[in-house]
């Protein structure tokens, strides 16, 4: 039996009333219908409605705003009812080796030819056999001053720093970039250097202002923090606000994240969900949502119709030669997972 992390336990408690008595209740009473579980803010309301119209199809749309209460919700009640769900990437990875998933049908997708050969066949899912790559992103350095000179992770733990910086409220991208610094991998499941990688963010921890990641945008324009950890979409949409604000890709290298679409096993309408799918991977599409989330698009062939402003923006679209430091991230094990939360909910407890 597979051992949960103490957050996951807990959401798996929150959220097993819902699945069971409010969501499957509904899910098979009409088959012209599609129930598409994503993330909060990625895709717009006027998507949904033009697919509506489109085909015909009533879309019940609710989103999430953590990888771990969607996989909650999946494992908590496998016929939960949902079609199409928007995992990241080492959650492809974990989902598929657990049997959550439904292979994908490629057959079915006379779309899937417009995406990115650089997203596809990662470690997180060799074939694509369970997932269609949809936005993506890069975590680095923000700076509210250009002049500051910040080249690595390693950079932020200079003391002038001091009560200056924010990071991302997430357990696997904080003790990324300690693993980084050390030497290690941003997938490491080794306990000792899990270790090591809480020491030195306790070390970091003077530097701390706060931790964040629902209202990093307006954090980062307001200049409430200075300095810290960001993902480039999001500073790609704050520095519109603010001109002061830049983005680094460390030299020490970083995480690239992939967020994801999959079917889930015993989904209830799986001709609608391929629908659904085909439709977000039109390049018209895939356009306007990248125009309106501002994270860079998994569609090539959407890309090329951006303007050129945004399709040259190094910040957005990073060269092969950044994206050479980068690395995906894919499933650690259920040990190392706990060993993470315990660590990450310590560090938090005693900063």
């Amino acid at each position: 039996m597979i051992r949960l992390t103490y957050s996951l336990q807990r959401a798996l408690k929150a959220c097993a009333c819902f699945c069971v008595m409010g969501f499957a209740a509904s899910a098979y009473s009409d088959e012209n219908k599609l129930n598409v579980y994503t993330w909060s803010g990625v895709i717009p309301n006027f998507v949904i409605q033009q697919f509506e119209k489109e085909t015909g199809i009533k879309v019940n749309f609710s989103t999430y705003n953590s990888n771990e209460i969607m996989y909650a919700k999946l494992r908590a009640n496998k016929a939960a009812g949902y079609d199409v769900i928007e995992p990241s990437s080492y959650y492809i990875d974990r989902m598929r080796r657990q049997g959550l998933l439904e292979q994908i049908d490629k057959t079915k997708l006379s779309h899937f030819n417009n995406l990115n050969p650089d997203l596809l066949n990662r470690s997180y899912d060799p074939r694509n056999e369970y997932s269609i790559p949809f936005i993506w992103g890069v975590t680095g350095i923000f700076v509210s001053k250009p002049e500051t000179r910040v080249t690595k992770w390693s950079d932020l733990w200079n003391k002038k720093y001091a009560g200056q910086l924010m990071l991302l409220d997430d357990a696997r991208e904080v003790f990324s970039m300690a693993l980084r610094v050390l030497g290690y991998s941003i997938n490491d499941n080794d306990p000792t250097h899990i270790e090591q990688a809480y020491f030195k963010l306790k070390e970091l921890m003077p530097n701390v202002k706060l931790f964040n990641s629902d209202a990093v945008i307006t954090i980062m324009v307001d200049e409430d923090a200075t300095i810290g950890m960001a993902w480039n979409g999001d500073l790609y949409k704050a520095q519109k606000e603010n001109p002061n604000l830049a983005f680094i890709f460390p030299d020490d290298g970083f995480v690239i994240w992939v967020d994801n679409f999959a079917i889930p096993k015993n989904a209830p309408h799986r001709d609608n969900a391929y629908k659904f799918l085909n439709f977000m991977m039109r390049p018209d599409i895939a356009k306007e949502i990248s125009l309106n989330n501002n994270y860079p698009t998994a569609n090539l062939a959407a890309k090329r119709l951006l303007p050129d402003s945004i399709q040259n923006n190094a910040t957005i679209y990073p060269s092969q030669a950044v994206l050479r430091r980068g690395k995906f991230q894919t499933d650690i094990s259920d040990h190392a997972i706990e060993l993470y939360e315990a660590y990450w909910e310590k560090l938090k407890m005693e900063g």
